[in-house]
């Protein structure tokens, strides 16, 4: 406790900034994580009073990552995934969906706030015929990640590859050009090779989207919400699977969605020809 005060003193790993909200930490919050802090939290709850849902939007994020992972190792034979924005571990992670597949699937976490790194150490822990490592880095830097010793060691890129961008393109600013940050991935990897995207949109509700936004950016964060073509150039020439880019809740449903709008983001799935 701080001293002359009621409130807990927060403490973080090195490196970690609790003044300053983070993406990673408010998504840990929505989906009832306790790693977030009281910055994370605010915003969070700022973004819930303009959007009542989101919380069913995080888990409606999380239930399309299973099916990705599911529907990439079992319909097109992907034995390996790249994925970029990871956050903070929620089970089952991504490699443990594809493992508890094929065991020998291989999985790169990529993500740039060192509370993941913290946690990915302890969670990430792979089945012994396959792999799973985490690196820090940044999608705004393309090269540091495709360079990076510890993917190249992982991943094969001359096989193909599942690469999953979930719900981070939004934290790239137009101006950021992000669709040649996912051109520049893209182009690295072989035929074969599958692109999966979640992004959030105003296209369902623009008032509560909107002002979901400002709360965010009110807070010193960069979020962007994006329009379905907007979200389909990051798919370029690739050969888009069914049913083609769709609300998240409406890619490929496990049991009948009543409302698939409910859940603000669009999401597809791409094969490289």
């Amino acid at each position: 406790m701080a001293e002359g005060s009621s409130a807990p003193t927060e403490v973080a790993p090195p490196g970690v900034n609790i003044n300053a909200p983070h993406s990673a930490r408010i998504y840990d919050y929505w989906l009832g994580g306790k790693d977030n802090f009281a910055v994370d939290r605010a915003v969070g709850e700022a973004m819930i009073q303009a959007i009542p849902g989101m919380r069913y939007m995080a888990k409606e994020n999380r239930k399309f990552v299973h099916r990705v992972a599911r529907d990439l190792v079992r319909k097109e034979g992907i034995r390996q995934f790249l994925d970029i924005g990871t956050g903070i571990p929620t089970r089952p992670n991504l490699h443990e969906v594809a493992q508890g597949i094929e065991p020998a699937t291989r999985v790169v976490y990529v993500d740039n706030d060192p509370i993941v790194l913290v946690h990915a150490r302890a969670l990430m822990l792979s089945h012994p015929s396959g792999r799973s490592e985490y690196i820090a880095a940044d999608i705004r830097e393309p090269k540091s990640i495709l360079t990076n010793e510890a993917l190249r060691d992982a991943i094969d890129l001359r096989e193909p590859v599942g690469l999953t961008l979930i719900a981070i393109l939004m934290l790239l600013s137009d101006a950021d050009d992000p669709w040649s940050k996912v051109a520049e991935l893209c182009d690295a990897l072989p035929s074969g090779s599958c692109l999966a995207i979640t992004h959030p949109t105003a296209d369902f509700n623009p008032d509560e989207v909107n002002a979901a936004v400002a709360a965010a950016t009110g807070a010193g964060m960069t979020l962007v919400a994006r329009t379905r073509e907007a979200v389909e150039r990051f798919f370029g020439d690739w050969e888009m699977l069914e049913p083609g880019v769709s609300p998240v809740s409406a890619w490929r449903p496990d049991e009948p969605v009543d409302n698939p709008e409910a859940a603000y983001y669009w999401a597809g799935v791409a094969r490289k020809p």
